[in-house]
Protein backbone atom coordinates (compact mmCIF):
# COMPACT_ATOMS: atom_id res chain seq x y z
CA UNK A 1 0.00 0.00 0.00
CA UNK A 2 1.68 3.47 -1.06
CA UNK A 3 0.29 7.14 0.92
CA UNK A 4 0.22 9.69 -0.71
CA UNK A 5 0.77 12.81 1.77
CA UNK A 6 0.74 16.69 1.73
CA UNK A 7 0.08 19.55 3.89
CA UNK A 8 -1.29 23.26 3.66
CA UNK A 9 -1.00 26.49 5.64
CA UNK A 10 -3.98 27.84 6.10
CA UNK A 11 -4.94 31.47 8.01
CA UNK A 12 -8.30 31.38 10.02
CA UNK A 13 -9.36 35.04 10.97
CA UNK A 14 -11.36 34.63 14.12
CA UNK A 15 -15.19 36.32 14.60
CA UNK A 16 -13.62 38.29 17.57
CA UNK A 17 -10.52 38.69 18.62
CA UNK A 18 -9.97 36.77 21.72
CA UNK A 19 -7.42 37.62 24.68
CA UNK A 20 -6.35 35.55 27.85
CA UNK A 21 -3.64 36.64 30.29
CA UNK A 22 -0.86 36.01 27.99
CA UNK A 23 -1.90 38.21 25.18
CA UNK A 24 -4.71 38.61 22.00
CA UNK A 25 -5.00 36.69 19.16
CA UNK A 26 -7.41 37.81 16.02
CA UNK A 27 -6.64 35.16 13.67
CA UNK A 28 -5.57 31.59 13.98
CA UNK A 29 -2.14 30.03 11.81
CA UNK A 30 -3.44 26.23 11.96
CA UNK A 31 -1.52 23.66 9.05
CA UNK A 32 -3.81 20.99 7.51
CA UNK A 33 -2.55 17.41 6.59
CA UNK A 34 -4.02 15.09 4.30
CA UNK A 35 -2.71 11.20 3.35
CA UNK A 36 -4.33 9.62 0.73
CA UNK A 37 -4.57 6.03 0.12
CA UNK A 38 -4.44 4.08 -3.35
CA UNK A 39 -7.96 3.44 -2.84
CA UNK A 40 -8.80 7.08 -3.59
CA UNK A 41 -9.48 7.69 0.78
CA UNK A 42 -8.04 10.79 2.56
CA UNK A 43 -7.24 11.19 5.87
CA UNK A 44 -7.40 14.87 7.11
CA UNK A 45 -5.67 16.22 10.26
CA UNK A 46 -4.75 19.81 11.42
CA UNK A 47 -1.95 21.23 13.96
CA UNK A 48 -3.01 24.48 15.66
CA UNK A 49 0.45 25.52 16.88
CA UNK A 50 1.32 27.88 20.30
CA UNK A 51 4.20 29.75 21.12
CA UNK A 52 3.94 28.63 24.50
CA UNK A 53 4.56 25.20 23.69
CA UNK A 54 7.79 26.66 20.98
CA UNK A 55 5.54 26.23 18.17
CA UNK A 56 4.79 28.17 15.02
CA UNK A 57 3.24 27.65 11.90
CA UNK A 58 6.38 28.33 10.71
CA UNK A 59 8.03 25.72 12.63
CA UNK A 60 4.93 22.82 11.67
CA UNK A 61 5.71 23.32 7.94
CA UNK A 62 9.46 22.89 8.51
CA UNK A 63 9.71 19.45 10.23
CA UNK A 64 6.79 18.23 8.18
CA UNK A 65 7.67 17.02 5.12
CA UNK A 66 10.12 14.48 7.54
CA UNK A 67 7.05 13.66 9.21
CA UNK A 68 5.23 12.74 6.19
CA UNK A 69 8.01 11.31 5.01
CA UNK A 70 8.02 8.84 7.81
CA UNK A 71 4.05 8.01 7.13
CA UNK A 72 5.06 6.72 3.69
CA UNK A 73 7.82 5.12 4.67
CA UNK A 74 5.52 2.74 6.82
CA UNK A 75 3.09 2.55 4.65
CA UNK A 76 -0.35 1.21 6.22
CA UNK A 77 -2.67 3.80 7.85
CA UNK A 78 -3.37 0.94 10.36
CA UNK A 79 0.55 0.90 11.75
CA UNK A 80 -0.71 3.63 14.07
CA UNK A 81 1.82 2.84 17.26
CA UNK A 82 4.70 2.23 14.16
CA UNK A 83 3.97 5.55 12.73
CA UNK A 84 3.96 7.40 16.05
CA UNK A 85 6.94 5.85 17.05
CA UNK A 86 8.32 7.01 13.78
CA UNK A 87 7.07 10.37 14.19
CA UNK A 88 8.63 10.92 17.66
CA UNK A 89 12.13 9.38 16.23
CA UNK A 90 12.05 11.65 13.64
CA UNK A 91 11.06 14.56 15.72
CA UNK A 92 11.08 14.60 19.31
CA UNK A 93 9.41 18.20 20.03
CA UNK A 94 6.94 19.64 18.05
CA UNK A 95 3.77 18.22 19.51
CA UNK A 96 1.35 19.93 17.19
CA UNK A 97 2.94 19.04 14.19
CA UNK A 98 3.32 15.47 14.76
CA UNK A 99 -0.32 15.59 16.43
CA UNK A 100 -1.80 16.59 12.59
CA UNK A 101 -0.21 14.02 11.30
CA UNK A 102 -1.56 10.98 13.73
CA UNK A 103 -4.78 12.67 13.54
CA UNK A 104 -4.84 12.06 9.54
CA UNK A 105 -3.35 8.41 10.30
CA UNK A 106 -6.12 7.86 12.89
CA UNK A 107 -9.14 9.58 10.45
CA UNK A 108 -8.03 7.57 7.38
CA UNK A 109 -7.48 3.91 9.25
CA UNK A 110 -10.88 4.41 10.67
CA UNK A 111 -12.51 5.40 7.25
CA UNK A 112 -11.23 2.26 5.41
CA UNK A 113 -12.86 0.24 7.94
CA UNK A 114 -16.14 2.45 7.56
CA UNK A 115 -16.80 3.46 10.68
CA UNK A 116 -16.51 6.85 13.46
CA UNK A 117 -13.44 6.74 15.35
CA UNK A 118 -15.14 6.34 18.21
CA UNK A 119 -16.33 3.40 17.73
CA UNK A 120 -13.00 2.09 16.42
CA UNK A 121 -12.20 2.73 19.72
CA UNK A 122 -15.67 1.14 21.11
CA UNK A 123 -17.15 4.26 22.80
CA UNK A 124 -20.43 5.07 23.67
CA UNK A 125 -21.34 8.28 22.40
CA UNK A 126 -24.48 8.54 24.77
CA UNK A 127 -21.74 9.10 27.47
CA UNK A 128 -20.20 12.81 25.87
CA UNK A 129 -20.65 16.13 28.08
CA UNK A 130 -21.06 19.04 27.05
CA UNK A 131 -18.58 21.42 25.53
CA UNK A 132 -17.95 24.85 27.13
CA UNK A 133 -18.42 28.40 25.40
CA UNK A 134 -15.01 30.69 26.15
CA UNK A 135 -15.43 34.52 26.60
CA UNK A 136 -12.76 35.86 26.40
CA UNK A 137 -10.86 39.03 27.99
CA UNK A 138 -12.58 42.27 27.13
CA UNK A 139 -13.80 45.34 28.12
CA UNK A 140 -16.79 44.57 31.32
CA UNK A 141 -19.65 45.33 28.93
CA UNK A 142 -18.37 43.57 25.84
CA UNK A 143 -17.87 40.76 27.95
CA UNK A 144 -21.45 40.77 29.32
CA UNK A 145 -22.52 40.89 25.64
CA UNK A 146 -20.73 38.18 24.62
CA UNK A 147 -21.86 35.86 27.78
CA UNK A 148 -25.21 37.08 26.60
CA UNK A 149 -24.29 36.15 22.84
CA UNK A 150 -23.37 32.57 23.61
CA UNK A 151 -26.83 31.81 25.99
CA UNK A 152 -28.56 33.12 23.43
CA UNK A 153 -26.63 31.16 21.14
CA UNK A 154 -28.03 27.93 23.10
CA UNK A 155 -24.67 27.54 25.14
CA UNK A 156 -25.22 26.70 29.15
CA UNK A 157 -21.60 25.74 29.77
CA UNK A 158 -19.29 28.76 29.91
CA UNK A 159 -15.19 29.64 30.47
CA UNK A 160 -14.58 32.88 31.45
CA UNK A 161 -10.67 33.64 30.50
CA UNK A 162 -8.95 35.74 34.14
CA UNK A 163 -5.96 37.24 34.68
CA UNK A 164 -6.83 41.27 35.54
CA UNK A 165 -7.43 43.54 38.05
CA UNK A 166 -11.51 43.30 36.87
CA UNK A 167 -11.59 39.53 37.66
CA UNK A 168 -14.49 39.95 39.96
CA UNK A 169 -16.10 42.85 37.75
CA UNK A 170 -16.20 40.27 34.62
CA UNK A 171 -17.43 37.21 36.53
CA UNK A 172 -20.32 39.40 37.99
CA UNK A 173 -21.15 41.19 34.75
CA UNK A 174 -21.15 37.27 32.83
CA UNK A 175 -23.17 36.26 35.93
CA UNK A 176 -25.23 39.46 35.26
CA UNK A 177 -26.38 37.73 31.52
CA UNK A 178 -25.99 34.19 32.23
CA UNK A 179 -27.11 33.51 35.65
CA UNK A 180 -27.96 29.88 35.04
CA UNK A 181 -24.95 28.90 33.16
CA UNK A 182 -23.04 26.54 34.18
CA UNK A 183 -19.74 28.87 35.02
CA UNK A 184 -15.90 27.53 34.74
CA UNK A 185 -12.58 30.39 34.79
CA UNK A 186 -9.47 30.08 33.72
CA UNK A 187 -6.34 32.19 34.83
CA UNK A 188 -3.97 30.72 32.50
CA UNK A 189 -1.16 30.74 35.18
CA UNK A 190 -2.33 34.61 35.87
CA UNK A 191 -2.15 34.59 39.30
CA UNK A 192 -0.12 34.20 42.66
CA UNK A 193 -1.18 31.10 44.96
CA UNK A 194 -2.73 33.28 47.87
CA UNK A 195 -4.10 35.25 44.91
CA UNK A 196 -5.78 32.01 44.05
CA UNK A 197 -7.02 30.65 47.04
CA UNK A 198 -8.72 34.10 48.14
CA UNK A 199 -10.30 34.12 44.57
CA UNK A 200 -11.90 30.85 45.32
CA UNK A 201 -13.81 31.86 47.86
CA UNK A 202 -15.84 34.62 45.82
CA UNK A 203 -15.74 32.40 43.04
CA UNK A 204 -17.39 29.98 45.00
CA UNK A 205 -20.49 32.34 46.55
CA UNK A 206 -20.65 33.13 42.67
CA UNK A 207 -21.48 29.11 41.82
CA UNK A 208 -18.42 28.47 39.65
CA UNK A 209 -17.78 24.92 38.60
CA UNK A 210 -13.62 25.18 39.22
CA UNK A 211 -10.86 26.94 38.58
CA UNK A 212 -8.53 26.37 35.72
CA UNK A 213 -4.30 26.59 35.72
CA UNK A 214 -4.65 29.49 38.69
CA UNK A 215 -0.86 29.38 39.05
CA UNK A 216 2.34 29.35 36.39
CA UNK A 217 3.54 25.69 36.03
CA UNK A 218 7.01 26.75 36.98
CA UNK A 219 5.40 26.90 40.52
CA UNK A 220 3.91 22.97 41.14
CA UNK A 221 4.28 23.95 44.79
CA UNK A 222 2.65 26.72 44.43
CA UNK A 223 -0.20 24.67 42.61
CA UNK A 224 -0.53 22.27 45.63
CA UNK A 225 -1.01 25.36 47.76
CA UNK A 226 -4.06 26.38 46.27
CA UNK A 227 -5.17 23.03 45.64
CA UNK A 228 -4.68 22.02 49.54
CA UNK A 229 -6.93 25.50 50.50
CA UNK A 230 -9.03 26.43 47.54
CA UNK A 231 -13.05 26.80 48.01
CA UNK A 232 -13.33 25.10 44.53
CA UNK A 233 -11.61 22.52 42.29
CA UNK A 234 -8.87 22.85 40.49
CA UNK A 235 -8.46 21.91 36.97
CA UNK A 236 -4.31 21.54 35.77
CA UNK A 237 -3.55 22.59 31.96
CA UNK A 238 -0.25 24.06 31.30
CA UNK A 239 0.86 21.82 34.26
CA UNK A 240 -0.26 18.66 32.03
CA UNK A 241 1.01 18.58 28.53
CA UNK A 242 1.60 14.41 28.68
CA UNK A 243 1.31 11.41 30.22
CA UNK A 244 4.76 11.86 32.17
CA UNK A 245 2.91 14.92 34.09
CA UNK A 246 -0.24 13.00 35.59
CA UNK A 247 1.81 11.86 38.31
CA UNK A 248 2.98 15.09 39.50
CA UNK A 249 0.24 16.56 39.23
CA UNK A 250 -1.98 13.90 41.00
CA UNK A 251 -2.08 15.31 44.55
CA UNK A 252 -2.16 19.19 43.36
CA UNK A 253 -4.97 19.56 41.04
CA UNK A 254 -8.59 17.45 41.06
CA UNK A 255 -8.76 17.50 37.34
CA UNK A 256 -5.94 16.77 34.31
CA UNK A 257 -6.96 18.85 31.51
CA UNK A 258 -5.21 17.16 28.10
CA UNK A 259 -5.02 19.21 24.71
CA UNK A 260 -4.26 17.56 21.38
CA UNK A 261 -1.66 20.02 20.39
CA UNK A 262 0.20 19.59 23.51
CA UNK A 263 -0.24 15.56 24.14
CA UNK A 264 1.51 15.28 20.44
CA UNK A 265 -1.05 12.28 19.23
CA UNK A 266 -4.42 10.98 19.33
CA UNK A 267 -2.53 7.75 21.38
CA UNK A 268 -1.27 9.80 23.93
CA UNK A 269 -4.00 11.70 24.54
CA UNK A 270 -5.59 8.82 24.86
CA UNK A 271 -2.76 7.97 27.61
CA UNK A 272 -3.28 10.46 29.34
CA UNK A 273 -6.75 9.97 30.33
CA UNK A 274 -6.20 6.58 31.32
CA UNK A 275 -3.44 7.80 33.88
CA UNK A 276 -5.38 10.50 34.77
CA UNK A 277 -8.21 8.09 35.83
CA UNK A 278 -5.80 5.64 37.46
CA UNK A 279 -4.83 8.61 39.68
CA UNK A 280 -8.28 9.37 40.58
CA UNK A 281 -8.89 12.53 38.63
CA UNK A 282 -11.43 14.11 36.74
CA UNK A 283 -9.97 14.51 33.32
CA UNK A 284 -11.26 17.28 30.39
CA UNK A 285 -10.27 17.95 26.78
CA UNK A 286 -9.56 21.57 25.86
CA UNK A 287 -8.31 22.97 22.68
CA UNK A 288 -6.61 25.87 21.02
CA UNK A 289 -8.22 28.26 18.19
CA UNK A 290 -8.53 25.57 15.69
CA UNK A 291 -10.17 24.47 12.20
CA UNK A 292 -12.41 21.17 12.31
CA UNK A 293 -9.52 19.49 10.78
CA UNK A 294 -8.38 18.62 14.30
CA UNK A 295 -11.07 19.77 16.74
CA UNK A 296 -13.17 16.77 14.73
CA UNK A 297 -10.68 14.48 16.58
CA UNK A 298 -11.02 16.10 19.80
CA UNK A 299 -14.71 15.28 19.61
CA UNK A 300 -14.03 11.62 19.47
CA UNK A 301 -12.77 11.18 22.62
CA UNK A 302 -15.54 13.20 24.75
CA UNK A 303 -17.19 9.67 26.16
CA UNK A 304 -13.95 9.75 27.75
CA UNK A 305 -14.05 12.99 29.85
CA UNK A 306 -15.78 14.54 32.60
CA UNK A 307 -15.47 18.05 30.93
CA UNK A 308 -15.26 18.87 27.34
CA UNK A 309 -13.64 22.75 26.17
CA UNK A 310 -13.53 21.83 22.73
CA UNK A 311 -14.92 25.31 21.32
CA UNK A 312 -12.05 26.29 19.19
CA UNK A 313 -13.52 26.33 15.63
CA UNK A 314 -16.94 27.76 17.26
CA UNK A 315 -14.58 30.95 17.55
CA UNK A 316 -13.40 31.19 13.74
CA UNK A 317 -15.07 33.76 11.42
CA UNK A 318 -15.03 30.42 9.04
CA UNK A 319 -13.71 27.36 9.07
CA UNK A 320 -12.82 26.03 5.84
CA UNK A 321 -13.50 22.25 7.60
CA UNK A 322 -16.68 20.58 9.10
CA UNK A 323 -16.66 18.32 11.88
CA UNK A 324 -18.92 16.86 14.35
CA UNK A 325 -22.52 19.40 15.06
CA UNK A 326 -21.39 21.28 18.08
CA UNK A 327 -24.38 23.85 17.70
CA UNK A 328 -25.75 24.44 21.22
CA UNK A 329 -22.04 22.91 22.96
CA UNK A 330 -23.96 19.49 22.79
CA UNK A 331 -21.13 16.90 21.21
CA UNK A 332 -23.04 14.91 18.78
CA UNK A 333 -21.19 11.72 18.48
CA UNK A 334 -24.66 9.71 17.57
CA UNK A 335 -25.26 12.12 14.85
CA UNK A 336 -22.04 11.20 12.89
CA UNK A 337 -23.12 10.03 9.53
CA UNK A 338 -19.17 10.32 8.35
CA UNK A 339 -16.23 7.22 8.86
CA UNK A 340 -12.99 8.30 10.59
CA UNK A 341 -12.83 11.98 12.61
CA UNK A 342 -15.72 13.09 10.71
CA UNK A 343 -13.66 16.20 9.40
CA UNK A 344 -13.96 17.79 5.70
CA UNK A 345 -13.61 20.10 3.47
CA UNK A 346 -16.75 22.47 3.97
CA UNK A 347 -17.04 22.84 0.14
CA UNK A 348 -18.23 18.76 0.26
Amino acid sequence: MSLDTEFERVSLPLENAFTISRGTQTAAENVVVRHADDAGMTGVGGAAPSTHYGETADTVAAVMPDLLDAVERVGDPHAVREIETELRAVVNGNPAARCAVSIAVHDLAAKRLGVPLHRLWGLDPSDAPKTSFTVGLDETDRVREKAADAVAAGHDVLKLKLGTDRDRELVDAVREAAPDARLRVDANEAWTPKEAVAKSAWLADRDVEFVEQPVSADDPEGLRYVYERSELPIAADESCVTAADVPAIADRCDIANLKLMKAGSLSEARRVIAAARAHGLEVMCGCMIESNASIAAAAQLAPLLDYADIDGSLLLDDDPYEGIDLPDGEIRLADQDRAGTGARPASE
